[in-house]
């Protein structure tokens, strides 16, 4: 079904765009589109490749694998929950086209500026979603599992990690977005040759408003690939979870 409407989708922007004699300027058909995905490949790739693979990925798991980390300390202290949070919604306001400026100055024109940027932005969202999601379990469970003599790390790991899972998950997806976002404005600010912010930003100096399309195709492709991927695992790992039994019963 979304294959469907988003087939519909193109086909009626195409007629419009054609049918009504709409500047390419303001907006190319999807052919034209096609077109330069087909025959500018080799640059787009090299784009990707800068933007998703480099800056995307490495901030992406930097950013959440030190967030569940803070969060599992945070558990232990909650001295540091009293004064994390509060400093992460302040953080959380900042816009990016504040902090991208600042962390090219810091760490150049390179990938790691960019995934500097996405560590800020995928930190927090994971540290209160994991904070929620040990909370999640309730206090019966946790006073069974001292009744049997359960260990911190032993009820961590059966018990309040598993019922995290579904807040964690959501923090990835989430954070996903925001990643290639992050990536994409950063390099809006500085970046070598190459690079999807890098290519928006110049071609649409240059009016090429086809390739800049072009290039949106590819970011919308690799971004909801990347969420569907995480969603996948998601389903692995939490089809215990009430939201998938009620689901499978209401098929």
């Amino acid at each position: 079904m979304p294959a469907l409407f988003g087939a519909c989708i193109v086909y009626g922007w195409q007629i419009v765009t054609v049918g009504f004699g709409v500047p390419t300027i303001l907006l190319p058909p999807p052919s034209q589109i096609a077109h330069q995905l087909v025959s500018q490949t080799g640059m787009l790739w090299a784009d990707f490749q800068q933007t998703f693979l480099k800056s995307v990925l490495a901030g992406f798991a930097m950013g959440c694998g030190l967030g569940f980390v803070v969060a599992v300390l945070t558990d232990r202290v909650p001295f540091l929950q009293r004064g994390l949070l509060p400093l992460g919604n302040m953080v959380s306001a900042v816009p990016i086209v504040g902090i991208a400026p600042i962390m090219v100055m810091w760490f150049g024109f390179g990938w790691e500026s960019k995934a500097a940027v996405i560590v800020v932005m995928t930190f927090f969202p994971m540290l209160i979603n994991t904070i929620a999601g040990l909370n999640a379990s309730d206090h019966m469970s946790r006073d069974l599992m001292r009744s049997y003599g359960s260990s911190y790390w032993q009820t961590f790991l059966m018990l309040r990690l598993p019922a995290a899972l579904p807040f964690i998950f959501n923090a990835l997806k989430i954070n996903s977005t925001l990643a290639l976002i992050g990536a994409i404005v950063a390099e809006m600010f500085g970046s070598p040759i190459s690079g999807m912010g890098f290519r928006i930003s110049t071609e649409v100096y240059k009016m090429n408003v086809d390739i800049v399309w072009a290039t949106i195709a590819v970011a919308a492709v690799a971004g909801s690939a990347f969420y569907g991927l995480l969603a996948l695992i998601e389903r692995r790992l939490t089809f215990w979870h009430p939201s998938y039994r009620s689901k499978s019963y209401a098929r």
